[in-house]
């Protein structure tokens, strides 16, 4: 059997597409991971499954979305198929219009509570036009799963759908080690990693990194607003102190992960995808046994604190947001039982874990078939 995972990401740096595709490599004899090429988007590495990405002609937009579900439309029309995922209510529309076409199962992989991203807060004609796709499809959708409790919540809420919820979990490590050294005259590494978008606390961050002494922030990820935080580092006069990375492969990643000494996950409250987040960042930082940070929003915040591995705050203040981190820094007492009880968090958030509960919703689907 063929089973097609189409995302408008570029796969290439999308480590949840590519962890579920190798867990579906274990029930379907062929898997497909359909995606696109983006500026500044990196060698696609090399996969056990086949992949393949558009180069498309609008890169933003609804030009954009237009674009890639015609041209996903009528590949998907054509192609040989099973069972085809649409990863985000972008993809959604070419995808079960295939399915009721062709009379294939479709399935919806929620990355994100779409229609509440902060890039649609203010607009509200776009937000409607989302709305009332989510509204036309959503309640004939048989098989779905998204990436928190709460997020399911409100889709259940909404619209009667019971969803599945299946975390942003890595791959378990035991004893990681990075490969290479980043740091220098033995200062502190703070890190975040994922995209560069507004509500994600990073102008703040970087103001806060004004009161830090012998410590180095490194953002790792691209994104929108990345020209804008750049230009504030160098308004600041912070350009020894924080480093910009860009894109680095999924294989990389962990490497800078491994060498920090706090991971932060400062996400802002803005609108309910930001509120009920629960990104792989987070998770990261836990596989890399590294204390973390982040904002009191619930989902974060009931890791953080069940597992006792960092601290949860509520302040956006700049200055109060570096003392904080100066204490994490230096106490190192709390350092010790913070990384104690990472190991056991690590131990129990892992994709070896989670990827039961895909593989029981797609041998459900194949019983039915």
């Amino acid at each position: 059997m063929r089973i097609i995972l189409c995302v408008t990401n570029d796969i290439a740096t999308d480590r949840r597409v590519n962890r579920i595709a190798l867990s579906l490599m274990k029930l379907f004899s062929s898997v497909v991971v359909i995606g696109r090429i983006q500026s500044g988007s990196i060698e696609l590495p090399v996969y056990p499954y086949h992949a393949r990405r558009f180069k498309l002609l609008f890169n933003t937009g609804p030009f954009f979305y237009a674009e890639y579900n015609i041209r996903l439309f009528f590949l998907l029309l054509f192609i040989k198929s099973d069972i085809l995922v649409a990863n985000d209510l972008d993809t959604l529309p070419a995808v079960f219009l295939v399915s009721r076409l062709r009379k294939l199962p479709v399935v919806y992989d929620s990355h994100e509570y779409f229609t509440e991203v902060p890039e649609l807060i203010g607009r509200k004609c776009v937000k409607r036009i989302w709305e009332a796709v989510e509204a036309l499809i959503l309640p004939h959708l048989k098989y779905s799963y998204t990436v928190s409790a709460s997020v399911a919540g409100e889709y259940h809420r909404k619209y009667g759908i019971s969803m599945q919820v299946i975390r942003n979990l890595p791959f378990r490590t035991e004893n990681p080690q990075p490969q290479f050294s980043l740091k220098k005259n033995n200062e502190s590494l703070i890190i975040y990693q994922g995209s560069l978008n507004m509500g994600r606390g990073l102008e703040t961050m970087i103001r806060a990194m004004q009161h830090i002494e012998n410590a180095v922030l490194y953002i790792v990820g691209k994104g929108d607003i990345e020209n804008r935080l750049k230009e504030l580092t160098r308004s600041l006069a912070l350009d020894e102190k924080i480093c910009f990375t860009g894109l680095v492969p999924a294989s990389e990643l962990s490497h800078y992960t491994l060498q920090a000494d706090l991971g932060i996950s400062l996400e802002e409250k803005l609108g309910l995808n930001y509120y009920y987040a629960l990104p792989n960042k987070l998770f990261d930082y836990i596989q890399a046994r590294i204390p973390v940070l982040v904002t009191d929003l619930p989902e974060m915040k009931a890791v953080v604190q069940h597992y006792r591995i960092g601290k949860v705050i509520s302040t956006h203040d700049p200055y109060e947001l570096s003392l904080i981190i100066t204490e994490m820094l230096a106490d190192h007492v709390r350092q010790q039982t913070w990384k104690s009880n990472l190991e056991a968090a690590a131990r129990e958030l892992c994709w070896e874990k989670e990827e039961g509960v895909l593989l029981d919703l797609f041998r459900s689907i194949c019983c039915r078939k």
